[in-house]
């Protein structure tokens, strides 16, 4: 018979469609345990992973390819929101075992009990600054961040390898970072932004006599040591209150870069550089101490004791050790456990309390923010911050919430407290700070003790001739861009004369070297011996500052 086109198209459709249930009939009966069959994430087995479904084999490709569609979709969503600061980071896990019993002054279980108890950790070394693209060699300063898988829930330490930071109120730290950020006109980041906002805060001239000092550059994850930076309460069994800030000492040593060496090293070094040794067995470990103070003692100091931008001086709050942290496990995934993993000053436990301080009290609620806007409200519920111990999960519904059928989700009583179930009740009571009376006005004002210049001064005044004078090269280098404010930069150099006149007059003589250099076309066999001794000396500081700008990201 003659049949029509369109009957024998209607046909061969038919015929395929036909064939194709048939395949999956035989398929099923060849596939009882999918387990290592490739699939869809729907778990519907996939027979050609490599090919998209067309109109004839040249296309073109049709809609109705729900297998294409997943996968240009799922592909589109890989990438999370970056972190605005402390982007790029490293993450290992291990434990911290305690060596002393400090249950005479917290009640914390972290750091009470017998010697040699163990507390999983894990923790995140970052910089600050730039992007999650960026190089490890950059000159920032670094985060160090632990987390404490405790038996009464979990515990953050948020710290930097230094042991300030540049600001003192957290009211300022949107304005600060943005700062610190690339310009927006030109993506990089530069000195004559910094210093224009910096030089309304002069407290901001500690951390930059560590950011600028040798120390700016580590040598690795490793190679650094670490400060809480933040000044907490312990408080013990009877409500006894100290206030006490955490420093962590590398047994590997600290070892920096200088800017040419760090220009040399691979874009990942850090990284890489610590991966490798755990793997090969060789555990980065740092021992842990605490600066104790009674809080009737913090007016005796110079120095407002909650000043984040005042370190706390080991001569007169000496360090008292505590434990160690051992690092002997990478991760697994680096997105699963370093880029979503979370941490909060406010994640506190019986026995350690937020003090009054300003910059404290403002992360308490911004780094809890950010990682629900990074990773969603029910972030807790994900492996890598979830509390190691027995607890309740108070997570309700939400965006991508997978608590399952024994979550608070899917119980007809999702609320506390509860007559009806009062088989989840209230921790029995501990002592929290002692009850504290606090009369004042509200107010928006600066803290009484302020001096800004005594510990840069006395940080300065420690470094040897040669440090001095790579200290103050990679300040004239800062200061020596085109855009650079006058009236910014004689504010500059008034707070740097007044931490040290020596430092001051070495950063002119370098600014008129590289001036001289630079702008000097005539040839040195007709200088005098002044002159080309001056020439040579611009020439290596414009070289100098070459290799420093390189090493920063930055230019002038």
């Amino acid at each position: 018979f003659d049949t029509p086109p369109r009957v024998q198209s209607a046909m061969i459709t038919y015929s395929m469609r036909l064939l194709s249930i048939v395949a999956c009939i035989f398929q099923a009966a060849a596939y009882p345990d999918q387990g290592n069959v490739y699939t869809t994430n729907a778990g519907v087995p996939i027979d050609d992973a490599v090919n998209s479904q067309t109109v004839g084999s040249r296309g073109p490709i049709l809609l109705q390819d729900a297998w294409l569609v997943e996968r240009l979709q799922v592909h589109n969503r890989e990438r999370i929101p970056e972190r605005n600061v402390h982007a790029r980071g490293f993450t290992a896990k291990g434990n911290f075992t305690l060596m002393v019993d400090w249950s005479n002054t917290t009640m914390a279980e972290l750091f009470t009990g017998e010697p040699g108890k163990k507390t999983p950790i894990a923790c995140r070394w970052s910089t600050v600054i730039h992007s999650l693209g960026s190089p490890e060699f950059l000159r920032d300063p670094r985060g160090f961040a632990v987390k404490h898988y405790t038996q009464e829930g979990n515990y953050d330490i948020v710290g930097l390898n230094f042991p300030i930071f540049f600001i003192r109120d957290g009211i300022r730290f949107p304005e600060m970072i943005r700062s610190l950020k690339p310009n927006p006109k030109t993506g990089v980041q530069e000195w004559w932004r910094i210093w224009d906002y910096f030089s309304n805060f002069p407290e901001s001239l500690h951390m930059f006599s560590w950011l600028l000092d040798d120390v700016g550059i580590p040598a690795g994850w490793e190679l650094e040591d670490g400060w809480g930076i933040h000044t907490y309460k312990w408080v013990n069994a009877t409500g006894s209150v100290k206030l006490v800030r955490y420093y962590w000492k590398s047994r590997q040593g600290v070892e920096s870069l200088q800017d040419e060496e760090a220009t040399q090293k691979h874009f990942s070094f850090a990284s890489t550089q610590m991966h490798d040794k755990i793997e090969s067995g060789i555990f980065p470990t740092w021992d842990v101490y605490v600066q104790i103070l009674d809080p009737s003692e913090q007016l005796n100091f110079s120095f407002d004791v909650l000043d984040t931008t005042k370190q706390w001086p080991e001569a007169e709050i000496p360090l008292h050790y505590v434990g160690y942290y051992e690092f002997d496990t990478n991760v697994d995934s680096w997105f699963l456990e370093n880029e979503m993993v979370a941490f909060s000053p406010g994640r506190l436990v019986p026995g350690i309390e937020p003090s009054d301080e300003k910059m404290l009290q403002t992360r308490i609620f911004a780094y809890s923010d950010t990682q629900r806007y990074r990773l969603g409200v029910n972030y807790q519920m994900l492996p890598v911050n979830k509390p190691q111990c027995p607890f309740q999960d108070n997570h309700i519904d939400g965006y991508m919430n997978f608590g399952g059928p024994d979550s608070k989700s899917s119980k007809e009583i999702n609320y506390f407290p509860s007559t009806i179930d009062p088989t989840v009740h209230v921790a029995e009571p501990y002592p929290h700070e002692t009850e504290e009376y606090l009369e004042a006005f509200k107010v928006r004002q600066m803290i009484n003790k302020t001096d800004d210049f005594e510990q840069p001064r006395a940080r300065y005044q420690s470094f040897d001739e040669d440090r001095q004078n790579r200290f103050a090269m990679r300040l004239a280098s800062t200061y020596s861009g085109d855009r650079m404010d006058q009236t910014v930069f004689q504010t500059w150099m008034r707070y740097w004369q007044t931490v040290d006149i020596g430092l001051y007059q070495k950063i002119i003589e370098y600014m008129d070297s590289m001036q001289f250099a630079s702008t000097n076309m005539k040839d040195i066999s007709a200088m005098n011996e002044a002159e080309a001794t001056k020439l040579m000396k611009g020439r290596e500081m414009l070289r100098l500052s070459n290799a420093f700008f390189k090493a920063s990201g930055s230019s002038a």
